[in-house]
């Protein structure tokens, strides 16, 4: 997987089981426990590139719900009520999806 290249495997192993549970994602303490919110504007750019599975320069609803996937391949969905908060903090301008300056300034938050 790409982001291995990023992340620690043992860190990211960590941010997927705090949130193991449905409805219990928690962007925040995510991004500090896989250690995303320590890298450079340039690995969170490839973050992105990664997240960004349609290469539209933007993260929208559907590849948020895969979002925990792309750590692992055997984590679960982001459930709706996960995916709608983690979108609302994300889309700062309300147009329904994240930018990749977007995406660096909610990982940094």
């Amino acid at each position: 997987m790409a982001l291995s290249g990023i992340l620690q495997e043992a860190e990211t192993a960590v941010g997927l089981q705090s949130c193991q549970a449905a409805d219990s994602f928690d962007y925040k303490t995510f991004f500090v426990k896989v250690g995303l919110n320590f890298k450079s504007k340039d690995q969170l750019t490839k973050v992105f590139g990664i997240l960004d599975q349609d290469s539209s320069s933007f993260i929208e609803e559907d590849e948020l719900k895969l979002f925990l996937q792309n750590f692992s391949a055997s984590a679960r969905a982001v459930t709706d009520a996960d995916n709608k908060a983690f979108l609302a903090a994300g889309d700062s301008d309300g147009d329904g999806k994240i930018g990749v300056d977007k995406f660096q300034a909610l990982v940094k938050s």
